[in-house]
């Protein structure tokens, strides 16, 4: 039998080289493929959880900050209610003042022309008006021997004396007034000054 004739060793047959398209190189694929895209999902759903609480947070800041300011809302709103209903007797009693004024000026030129019996009566009439004032807040504004104070008082006239310390007030001309902390109508006033040096 000569070499041509001669059949293959089955022995010698070398096993195919598996081509790119077998089931190996195509699970490979499969397997590379995969973990890009899933890594590209757990990217993108762990930016979207991120995402959600930085908008949680500011909501919850937005609705912390809204409560806070309706709260100081609230308070600011009391306290000016409060402050309303307190000076709301304001009005009246400025306009009363006048009608007080008038009748002490009455009471003293009674008192003056010897009217004892009425006088008394006047007098307890302007006491009952300055009580119900009084009553509501409204109260007379001490001036007679205290120091100057240009916020209570209002100094018509300068008189020297060296009895009291320069820039007390020695003389109420008419009185003031004032309800809780505001004043009403400041003292009309003389303020002492030294003596001039002649």
């Amino acid at each position: 039998m000569n070499e041509a004739t001669q059949k293959p060793d089955p022995c010698d047959v070398q096993p195919p080289i598996p081509s790119g398209d077998g089931p190996e190189d195509l699970r490979a694929s499969t397997d590379g493929g995969s973990g890009s895209d899933g890594n590209g999902r757990n990217r993108s759903a762990a930016e979207e959880i991120a995402q959600l609480k930085l908008e949680r947070d500011d909501y919850r800041d937005q609705v912390l900050r809204s409560r806070a300011e309706f709260a100081n809302y609230q308070k600011r709103a009391k306290e000016q209610g409060d402050a309303e209903r307190v000076y709301a007797v304001g009005t009246l009693a400025r306009d009363l003042l006048d009608s007080i004024d008038n009748l002490g000026r009455a009471i003293d030129a009674l008192r003056a022309s010897g009217a004892a019996d009425v006088t008394a009566g006047l007098d307890l009439v302007k006491k009952q008006m300055l009580d119900v004032m009084a009553k509501h807040g409204v109260e007379p504004i001490r001036a007679q021997g205290q120091p100057f104070d240009p916020n209570l008082h209002d100094a018509v006239l300068q008189q020297p004396t060296a009895d009291q310390p320069e820039g007390t007030v020695v003389a109420e001309l008419l009185p003031g007034f004032k309800i809780r902390d505001r004043v009403l109508r400041p003292s009309k006033v003389a303020v002492s000054v030294k003596p001039s040096q002649d």
